[in-house]
């Protein structure tokens, strides 16, 4: 059942670049230059034939580590105690805001509701459309039923 497996890699083949060699010499006059203000020019020809030419390059080397000091456990402890000192004094301000806000809010409900109903109770009162019930009294003629004289 468990047949060991066996992993078949190609081999691992290298290629080393090949120095171009230099340029003929032309019987242009040579202008005399100071050793190391220009960088020797440095051309390889690839494996697949493409010419690859530049300056060769010193390897940067990373910035010296400076020694950090010491924080005591003390200072650390005084700063955190600070931010949480002042995160809950935060959290406090917030806190009584929003219930600031939510008085107010509550308040004008319990006027919205009372302007709302006290027009209804208007709308009602002075409505043209009728009585609905109760008794209705016309006065003039009261007066008039209450003058005339039967025989």
């Amino acid at each position: 059942m468990n047949e060991p497996t066996t992993h078949r890699t190609a081999p691992l083949v290298v290629h080393q670049p090949t120095p171009i060699s230099p340029a003929a010499v032309h019987s242009a006059p040579v202008v005399p230059v100071q050793p190391g203000t220009v960088p020797a020019v440095a051309s390889v020809v690839l494996p697949d034939g493409h010419v690859v030419t530049g300056y060769a390059m010193a390897p940067a080397e990373p910035a010296p580590v400076t020694a950090k000091p010491a924080v005591s456990g003390m200072a650390v402890n005084v700063a955190l105690g600070g931010v949480g000192f002042l995160a809950v004094c935060g959290g406090l301000l917030l806190l009584t805001s929003f219930i600031a806000a939510l008085t107010a809010f509550i308040g004008q409900l319990i006027i919205l509701a009372a302007v709302i109903f006290g027009g209804w109770i208007a709308v009602q009162v002075f409505s043209a459309s009728g009585h609905h019930g109760g008794t209705t009294v016309n006065i003039r003629k009261a007066v008039i039923k209450r003058n005339h004289f039967h025989s």
